[in-house]
């Protein structure tokens, strides 16, 4: 049995959340504090015990693992030749943007969003048009008219996050299949980041539903974005995937590589099947784990500070702050002068309005949230 309660040193090890700001406590990128599954961790040693590491390509049990995968965690069938494998799922986002998109064009997006959404059009030398999500019916959604009036005939591709980063919501069927409908209209390449469709809190409440669920004639313009990392704590090692079930759209992504692109880890092949093939079980209990820390964190954040909006939170590690209601001029920096590396609104697309990583451990995220309401009340 896991235990997520243990404090591990993460400080001196080369972590980009540990050790960019050494002088505060980080809560901010989406990296757990807990160890990876002991399946990832012994096909590691194993694969290190071979003791050669040349150039990898995917090897046969890989794809069988990741063709069973998307069996039973996403319920469809595909072909071999649908995946792409990738170094990374940034990457694939700059990959979709060039491969669809060139100067003059745009892509167009949600806000608030996952950072490299607002950043990977200029690959392209795209525009970007963002929209707010909106508020319907107590849950955040889209806000269609919005986009209606904001599409336009150089609009290319609509890049989702789902589980969306960082409001945490899982979108349903309705709202997928609408958004597909919507980039069918306007010809446009919908570009969906599910990198976080593991980390639902409720599946019978909130399943996922991926882009890979719609209907064929929707399904066919549409790039499914995989990985293991976030759910499995493994993002250093460097492995996504695309499903691309269109030939065409496919032939036209992979056109673009070019050379741009790092040979894939070794070891991250190793990594991500024994993480979707033997991680099950670790994953329910990270997700039991979370749940608690969820439950902590919107509580006693509600309790203390009335006022502050926080989203109801079906998926994903990190908590939307919404500091605005409170009118607190840059609570980032207020944080950050109490000790606190916290991710900062303005990066999603919206100011004043904080992203927490709830990922760590329950007494120290304990000690966070108090930190955070004297830096607020103050």
């Amino acid at each position: 049995m896991a235990n997520f309660d243990e404090a591990i040193t993460r400080r001196e090890t080369g972590s980009l959340k540990w050790d960019r700001r050494p002088d505060l406590d980080p809560l901010w990128v989406a990296d757990m504090d807990f160890t990876s599954p002991p399946a990832v961790i012994e096909a590691l040693r194993k694969r290190v015990d071979h003791g050669v590491f040349g150039y990898g390509v995917p090897h046969a049990s890989l794809i069988e693992t990741l063709l069973d995968y998307l069996q039973r965690r996403i319920g469809i069938q595909v072909s071999e030749e649908a995946i792409v494998h990738l170094g990374g799922l940034v990457p694939a986002l700059s990959l979709g943007a060039r491969a669809f998109g060139s100067a003059g064009d745009a892509a167009m997006t949600c806000t608030p969003v996952y950072p490299p959404f607002l950043g990977i059009h200029r690959d392209a030398s795209m525009e970007l048009q963002t929209v707010d999500h909106c508020l319907i019916n107590g849950s955040w959604s889209f806000d269609w008219d919005a986009m209606e009036k904001m599409v336009t005939p150089k609009t290319k591709i609509f890049i989702l996050s789902n589980p969306a980063n960082p409001l945490g919501r899982a979108f349903s069927s309705a709202e997928i299949t609408q958004l597909a409908e919507f980039c069918e209209r306007h010809d446009l390449i919908l570009l969906s980041d599910e990198i976080h469709c593991d980390l639902i809190f409720d599946e019978e409440k909130t399943p996922h539903f991926s882009a890979l669920n719609l209907p064929d004639e929707l399904r066919k313009r549409t790039i499914t974005l995989l990985a293991p990392s976030k759910t499995y704590n493994i993002a250093g090692l460097g492995y996504a995937f695309a499903v691309i079930p269109d030939e065409k759209v496919r032939k036209r992504f992979n056109a673009v590589k070019g050379h741009t692109l790092a040979e894939i880890n070794c070891l991250a092949y190793y990594a991500a099947e024994a993480a979707y093939k033997d991680g099950e079980p670790w994953r329910q209990e990270l997700l039991a784990y979370l749940r608690k820390n969820r439950d902590l964190l919107t509580t006693t954040l509600r309790n203390a500070l009335p006022g502050i909006a926080i989203p109801e939170i079906e998926a994903t590690y990190l908590a939307w702050i919404d500091c605005r209601p409170l009118e607190i001029e840059n609570p980032t920096k207020k944080a950050e002068d109490a000790g606190l590396y916290l991710s900062d609104g303005a990066f999603f697309g919206h100011r004043n309005c904080l992203r927490i990583n709830f990922g760590t451990q329950t007494d120290r995220l304990e000690s966070a949230l108090e930190t955070l309401i004297a830096a607020v009340r103050s």
